[in-house]
This record gives C-alpha cells, sequence and structure tokens, in this order.
C-alpha cells in the first residue's frame, strides 16, 4: 500500500532543501542571519520597466522573498531591448503577469503580488505603502513620481528612486548619491524645480540612482512611442544598484 503521507513529506522536505541550495553562495557571503532577515522583508517596485524589472530579479535572486510589483503596461515590441521579461514571446502580456512568472521560475515559494495599476494621486492610498520595508521608485511619469517621493518619504519605509536612465552609454558614470546633491540629471532638476514651485519638500533624504551623462537622440522620435533612445544596460545597471541600495541596507540592519 501506497504511503501517501510520507511521499508528500519526502517531497515537501526535498523542495525545502532545493530552495536552500539557491541561495547557498549569498548565504556564504552574508551569513544566515542575514539572508534570514533578506527573506522577511516587503519590498514594493513601482514601474517595472527597463529599470524596475531588472531591479525585480536582482532582488528575487537576492533572497528577498515578498515583493510586490506595480505597472500598468503591457510588453511592446520597443521594450525587447531593454526590459527582463520582453521577449518577442511576450509582448502583448501584462508586464507584471510576464515578470512575475519570470521571479516565480527563479524561486517558486516567493511571493509575487503583481498589481496591473499605475501610481497616481487617484489610486496612491490604495497602496498602503506605509506596510512596506522598502519602497523603489522607478516611474517615468514626473508627476507621479513628485507624488510617490512626497508620499514614500512620510512613512518609515526605506526609499530609493531611479532618476532618468534614457540618453546614456557610459556605465562609469552611474553613480548613487542623495537626492538633493544629484547632479546633471535633467529629471532630477524637472523635480526639484516642481517641488519649489509647489512649495511641497520630500520629509527626509533619500537615495537616488542616476547618471550625468546626456547624449542626444539619432534619429528623429517615434511621435507613438515618443521615447528616447535607451539601452540594456544601462537600465539594467540602474536597477541592480537600487537592488544593492536594499540588500546592503538589509544585511547592514541584521
Amino acid at each position: 500500500m501506497v504511503n501517501w503521507r510520507k511521499i508528500t513529506t519526502f517531497a515537501a522536505k526535498y523542495y525545502h532543501m532545493a530552495i536552500q541550495a539557491i541561495f547557498r553562495r549569498s548565504e556564504l557571503l552574508l551569513g544566515d542571519e542575514a539572508m534570514s532577515r533578506i527573506g522577511e522583508k516587503r519590498v514594493i517596485i513601482f514601474g517595472v520597466g527597463g529599470v524596475g524589472s531588472w531591479c525585480a530579479e536582482s532582488l528575487v535572486r537576492s533572497g528577498i522573498k515578498h515583493l510586490t510589483i506595480v505597472d500598468s503596461d503591457r510588453v511592446c515590441i520597443t521594450n525587447i531591448n531593454r526590459q527582463l521579461m520582453a521577449t518577442s514571446k511576450t509582448v502583448g502580456q501584462v508586464k507584471v503577469d510576464a515578470l512575475r512568472e519570470r521571479l516565480l521560475s527563479i524561486n517558486p515559494s516567493a511571493e509575487i503580488t503583481a498589481l496591473q495599476q499605475i501610481f497616481t494621486a487617484e489610486t496612491a492610498e490604495s497602496f498602503d505603502i506605509g506596510s512596506y520595508d522598502y519602497i523603489i521608485d522607478a516611474i517615468d511619469s514626473l508627476k507621479d513620481k513628485t507624488l510617490l517621493i512626497l508620499m514614500a518619504t512620510q512613512t518609515d519605509a526605506k526609499f530609493f528612486s531611479s532618476m532618468g536612465a534614457a540618453l546614456k552609454l557610459d556605465p562609469t558614470r552611474i553613480k548613487i548619491a542623495e537626492f538633493w546633491k544629484v547632479q546633471g540629471d535633467p529629471l532630477a532638476r524637472a523635480l526639484r524645480k516642481r517641488f519649489k514651485r509647489d512649495g511641497h519638500y520630500p520629509k527626509r533624504k533619500f537615495q537616488c540612482v542616476y547618471s550625468d551623462e546626456l547624449l542626444e537622440n539619432k534619429l528623429p522620435i517615434d511621435p507613438d512611442d515618443r521615447g528616447n533612445g535607451t539601452i540594456a544596460h544601462i537600465t539594467a545597471i540602474f536597477g541592480f544598484m537600487l537592488a544593492g541600495l536594499v540588500i546592503q541596507d538589509a544585511v547592514k540592519n541584521s
């Protein structure tokens, strides 16, 4: 007679061992206690395009198990050159769904919440951002980015933001700085101008990933796309650096 309980117990034990093996190299570097703390952290990423998608991948590969990804778009063919989950097979799919599938193929035990939404003044309260340990801003819209910065810096969560990753080519010029010390980035300049215009400022300091390089498009912008030229190694480095800020902070405070 087949002992299904024994088989189920063995399968569960094997599954647990397999998940542990995924992070063996990380444990060698960081230690068991740090990895345990990383696994407890709750992270939300707003925008999973060229920057946010790579950030999500790095976080999950580094041991983050509780991740919420927010984006309203679907994969389009022009995303393929720089967005992690964008391939010829995923064109037309909801971005967060395609990315969630990818992340779960890395760690099937992770809790990945995919929200096909956009962060705006009308939806902001629905995300309960104060319940997260880390908030990652990879939003393109100036208006929505401004609001997220203002709201995120009023919470107790650690907040990290990506400035503009378009029109860059030199990876050695990508840096991290406190927002008010970011230099040479048009998006940071536009954000500061808006804060001053409206008389509302971030409640506390926060770290940004940025580059002071600014190139020009070689060809006219497609009026149907309106996006500037972007390339994978730059957006990926931005995303990896954001993930690095999260992991470094989690390890430091473990």
